[in-house]
């Protein structure tokens, strides 16, 4: 099978040809169709990610792909087309991936959307949902908000009832994050973001997967009581939290390590997924892939990530339905 792997950690990806994997107890064997590209992505192939797989490997967390075998005390059926989890391993014509982290893709939604759809989304549901409970008529302050995981909790607190600020750079992206249900929108280009979040009257939770400068201006402007969610660090800078900021305000800081759920609370993911499937088909998510580039152009595809020049969702298409 074709393959785009990492032969040494912070190399280009290269193309190889490998022996597919056969299944074992659990698990099932996937043709690719198509596979989401994350930002953990460009973490892994650098070993920052906390994964750190032993190159070669090939990177891809995420995908859309059919089922070709099964191992033992698996009820997938060859045939059935499903979106998983997989870890790495996405960027090729075959993966590996646990039964438990695949879910059926309903007929009508796209190979390259179903690619895109669990960690985005699945990310910012629990985030918003369990981990911060946001409630209605709270406001939520989104960084990155034209991001593969920003886009979606825009569009995830808007139908929980907040009244969504969208943080970006650009009018065109900002355009996108307000037709995905934002209400105000800053500028982090021309504007400066603590003094414009603040004179919005601050916020009940601030969604962050940007990090450095963006996450201390976030901070700042956190009502009392306020939460903040770290979700990842696109600008390269862990920022470190001054715990008499938090003892003043008041505020919580609420992590979130979302491929851990289905580790250690499995029920609570599936529940997430089958709410989130359900307001898809309900009309209710329209999941915006900016972003479709053949198997072989894979690092272009991280280097879309890397410079922070997508604005919504990334996916390669690694072979036709």
């Amino acid at each position: 099978m074709r393959a785009m792997i990492v032969p040494a950690l912070d190399a280009r990806l290269e193309p190889a040809d490998l022996r597919p994997p056969e299944p074992g107890p659990g698990e099932v064997r996937l043709r690719v169709l198509a596979c989401g590209v994350n930002f953990a992505d460009t973490l892994l192939v650098k070993g920052r990610y906390q994964v750190r797989p032993e190159p070669p490997f090939a990177p891809g967390g995420e995908v859309c792909g059919v089922v070709e075998a099964a191992g033992e005390g698996v009820a997938l059926t060859p045939g059935t087309r499903v979106a998983a989890l997989v870890g790495h391993g996405g960027f090729a014509e075959q993966v590996l991936a646990p039964a438990a982290a695949c879910a059926a893709v309903p007929d009508d939604m796209a190979s390259e959307e179903a690619a895109g759809f669990l960690v985005a989304y699945g990310t910012s549901h629990l985030a918003l949902a369990r981990r911060a409970r946001l409630r209605p008529g709270e406001t939520l302050l989104v960084l990155g908000a034209a991001g593969g995981v920003g886009l979606t909790a825009v569009e995830i607190g808007a139908l929980l009832g907040a009244i969504v600020v969208a943080s970006a750079r650009g009018a065109e992206r900002l355009a996108l994050a307000k037709e995905k249900g934002a209400t105000h929108l800053i500028d982090s280009e021309t504007e400066d973001l603590k003094t414009a979040a603040k004179a919005l009257g601050g916020a009940d939770v601030v969604y962050d997967p940007v990090g450095g400068d963006q996450f201390r201006a976030g901070l700042s402007a956190l009502k009392f009581e306020g939460r903040i969610l770290p979700i990842g660090f696109a600008s390269g800078e862990i920022p470190q939290i001054p715990a008499n900021i938090v003892l003043v305000k008041n505020v919580d800081v609420i992590g979130l390590n979302w491929p851990a759920y289905l580790r250690h609370a499995p029920e609570a993911m599936a529940e997430s997924v089958a709410a989130l499937l359900a307001w898809r088909a309900e009309g209710r998510l329209t999941p915006h892939v900016s972003n479709v580039l053949p198997l072989a152009e894979a690092e272009a595809a991280l280097d879309l990530l890397r410079r922070r020049a997508a604005a919504g969702k990334v996916v390669l298409r690694v072979a036709p339905d």
